[in-house]
């Protein structure tokens, strides 16, 4: 037994909370539970970073006090987490007093030891990264980050003295190498430390933003919303305000964090924690994103997937299963709701149900609802046992190595055994015959102690699942109370327990409703249709867009305009056979960032299983008509 202190990022609370909040909190949730389990003592933090010009702008748009609006947009994560089954120990916001002393007791210190300095800043600005990016960060003028445009700024402003700890960095990343996983973050991260790194600009002047926690060395200033942000992990087990609990939980077990903020974690909060005096976390966790057809989920993309809407159809267990499932940590998955059907249908509704089902019908069947009392020795018992022995060992490898989708492929490989197990015994054939009650008794006993023990291990996946398991078996006092090492002593379900069994915990979906309800959601009006814009577009330029095998990026002119789409056509066709050809392209589309680069409108086509085909005039026509 050991502690385990695992974080989430603190969310932002300019908007409502969307399905990447949703992984990263639930993951660490099941992480959480999982060492529960193991006995160890464990600390799972999560929350809401307040402050900022984000944060500030978002507030304006309501017409609210930013304080205002971060006090309404909390609850919408708060009651997310709530209805998740999102087990947090602590729920940290960054306007709270205590961890607002906190940051202003780091600040002067470090300013006190030299850490901090003024000086004049001329630089690029990102809005919504609320960074500032130097001219040849910039990609095409734009944040190299999130491909949106940034603004020149020219100020005083007081700077952190990062760059004196680039080697002491290095270093240490490269001799500790499970700081940073997986190993392909990691490699990203040594590689950005190969150019200069510079020092961090922690201000804001108030005259500019006022939302933030001010310098306790200049009142004109506010803390840069990162410097106060980052805190929040040593704040919560009690940095400064209690010695005994801080040195109880730190290090960190884990930061887990996306991909898109690995640079802000794994450069500028290690070399603050080595300003601060603090030990560094054993790992930051950076893993990926949830695309569709290859690219990132997003608002802007009208591609985003709200938590509740799937939560709701289909259930919170099976909402988390299917992440935890398909996304191994570290790497990115695609994600389709036909996908979610097939693996609910398959694995819940087809696997673990049936499973479960069969074991206590049968069990109140053949033997009047009581568990019996049986050799566990017995032979027909040897394939199940062994299974479960090389599923608990796999299961401990991948809580060790925090992967819970191998946790999943080893249960899964219990789950399967058993159902075999179910057609070699054939219990219904056993029951005709009276020579054979105590074989079908043992079989009985062993499918009932089978799904005893998958409810402890799924109970970090689909805790309220796990709980109906449970109760159907008859088992007493709650799958969270067992520890996973007792699973090891197989047959710990008690005998003479009386099964209860119910309705299906995972009814099946019919695949067909999905391609329905679609089908019925994209029905728009007239009046909708007309607000779209076609016009005739002609192909100036074509290229392939780096690292995404899909997408081309395409120069167009609309006769009186030149434009930038990105399209995912790189599969049919060569970019050099696009130049000077004719399309159609939906002119009126909000722009939007696809892998970096930026689109401002979308072209036509049509698709079917083998091909695909761009709509085109059927004569040449002047460049920028309008197709009505």
């Amino acid at each position: 037994m050991g502690t385990f202190y695992i974080t989430t990022p603190i969310y932002y609370v300019n908007d409502e909370p969307h399905i990447g909040h949703a992984y990263t909190t639930i993951m660490a949730d099941v992480l959480s539970r999982f060492h529960r389990l193991t006995g160890d003592d464990v600390l799972f933090l999560t929350g809401t970073d307040e402050h900022g010009q984000k944060v500030d702008e978002a507030a304006k748009k309501r017409n609210l006090s930013p304080q205002a609006h971060a006090d309404e947009m909390v609850m919408r994560f708060q009651a997310l987490w709530e209805i998740l089954n999102i087990s947090n120990d602590d729920f940290i916001r960054t306007t709270e007093a205590r961890h607002k002393r906190v940051v202003s007791e780091i600040l002067q210190r470090i300013y006190d030891a030299g850490e901090i300095y003024s000086d004049n800043y001329e630089g690029w600005y990102c809005v919504p990264d609320e960074r500032f990016w130097t001219e040849k960060d910039l990609v095409d003028g734009n944040c190299p980050d999130c491909g949106r445009p940034t603004v020149k700024i020219s100020e005083k402003n007081y700077f952190f003295r990062m760059s004196k700890y680039q080697d002491w960095l290095i270093e240490y990343i490269e001799t500790h190498p499970n700081f940073i996983r997986p190993e392909k973050r990691r490699n990203e991260i040594l590689g950005f430390l190969r150019q200069p790194l510079g020092d961090l600009c922690i201000s804001r002047p108030r005259a500019r933003l006022e939302w933030g926690i001010p310098l306790p060395f200049d009142e004109d200033y506010v803390c840069y919303v990162w410097f106060d942000a980052l805190i929040n992990y040593i704040t919560a087990p009690g940095y400064i305000a209690d010695d005994a609990r801080f040195e109880h939980w730190w290090q960190a077990s884990c930061h887990l964090i996306g991909k898109d903020i690995l640079t802000t974690h794994c450069v500028y909060w290690p070399t603050m924690l080595k300003a601060i005096g603090v030990s560094l976390p054993k790992t930051i966790m950076g893993h990926g994103f949830w695309l569709v057809d290859e690219t990132k989920m997003g608002k802007s993309l009208g591609n985003a997937i709200r938590p509740l809407d799937l939560a709701d159809k289909y259930g919170v267990d099976a909402f988390r299963y299917f992440l935890v499932r398909d996304m191994t940590l570290g790497q990115d998955s695609d994600f389709s709701e036909e996908a979610f059907v097939q693996r609910y249908n398959t694995e819940l509704a087809n696997e673990l149900g049936n499973l479960l089902n069969r074991s206590v019908v049968m069990a109140a069947r053949y033997l009047d609802g009581v568990v019996p009392e049986v050799d566990g020795d017995h032979a027909a018992l040897d394939a199940l046992k062994a299974q479960t022995e090389e599923t608990l060992n796999a299961v401990g490898k991948a809580i060790d190595a925090m992967n819970p989708n191998a946790v999943l492929d080893a249960v899964w490989r219990l789950v399967r055994e058993a159902n075999r197990f179910v057609e070699v015994q054939a219990p219904w054939h056993l029951a005709k015959d009276a020579c054979k009650r105590a074989e079908l008794e043992v079989t009985i006993y062993a499918l009932l102690e089978t799904m005893r023990q998958l409810a402890v291990l799924l109970f970090p996946v689909i805790p309220s699942k796990a709980c109906e398991i449970w109760r159907q078996l008859g088992a007493k006092g709650s799958p969270e109370d067992v520890h996973l090492d007792d699973l090891k002593s197989w047959g710990g379900l008690d005998a003479n327990l009386q099964v209860a069994p119910g309705d299906p915990v995972f009814p099946r979906i019919e695949e067909v409703n999905v391609a329905e309800e679609k089908a019925q959601e994209d029905l728009i009006s007239f009046s909708e249709f007309q607000k779209l814009k076609l016009r005739v577009a002609k192909i100036d330029a074509a290229e392939r867009v780096k690292g995404a095998d899909r997408l081309l990026q395409l120069q167009i002119s609309l006769g009186d305009e030149q434009r930038q789409i990105v399209a995912g056509i790189a599969e049919y066709y060569e970019p050099e056979a696009l130049v000077g050809q004719q399309i159609v392209v939906v002119a009126n589309l909000e722009p939007a960032t696809i892998r970096g680069v930026e689109s401002q409108g979308m072209l036509l086509a049509a698709s079917d299983d083998n091909d695909l085909t761009l709509v085109t005039p059927d004569s040449e026509i002047s460049d920028g008509a309008e197709v009505s």
